[in-house]
């Protein structure tokens, strides 16, 4: 079994109920098994700042899927709440981003693990301490020594998924 760590955003039609839509199809999904996620937090955009704030979280599970399969199973439930790429670090209705696959490194057109920008965000790393906090990132340190270096000031807990 593979074991899958995605993060999880929206700030479009409803962000909360997009995101806890989404865990719910997460967690009953037939190739998903021992799914956990993270509480839900409120945090400001990253790139254009004339968008809503997004919610975040972040999950874990176990798959038998590879990186591609699981990649294309996310984009099918982000398709499913009606996912538009319009620019880059836009708005969105759902975005679900494999960050960490075992402890593999990918590097395909399609896929990127670690995800390339998940050490520098506040919004990825702080849901992560909920569910791992002794899990060794790429950069040697665990997540509970990463995230002291990040500023998560403007990261609101909102709800427990």
């Amino acid at each position: 079994m593979n074991k899958v760590y995605i993060g999880l955003g929206s700030n479009l039609e409803n962000p909360l109920a997009q995101l806890k839509s989404a865990i719910e199809q997460l967690s009953q999904h037939s190739d998903i098994a021992n799914f956990h996620c993270s509480t839900i937090y409120s945090s400001k955009p990253v790139g254009p700042q004339d968008q809503p704030d997004y919610v975040n979280a972040v999950a874990c599970f176990e798959t038998q899927l590879d990186g591609i399969a699981t990649l294309d199973l996310l984009q099918g439930i982000e398709q499913d709440h009606r996912r538009v790429r319009e620019r880059h670090w836009g708005p969105r209705t759902l975005d679900l981003d494999i960050l960490l696959f075992n402890q593999d490194t990918i590097a395909l057109s399609r896929l990127t693990v670690p995800h390339p920008f998940m050490l520098e965000r506040g919004f990825v790393i702080r849901p992560l301490l909920d569910l791992a906090p002794e899990l060794l990132l790429h950069n040697g340190k665990t997540v509970a020594e990463h995230v002291i270096q990040l500023d998560t000031s403007d990261l609101v807990a909102i709800e427990e998924a």
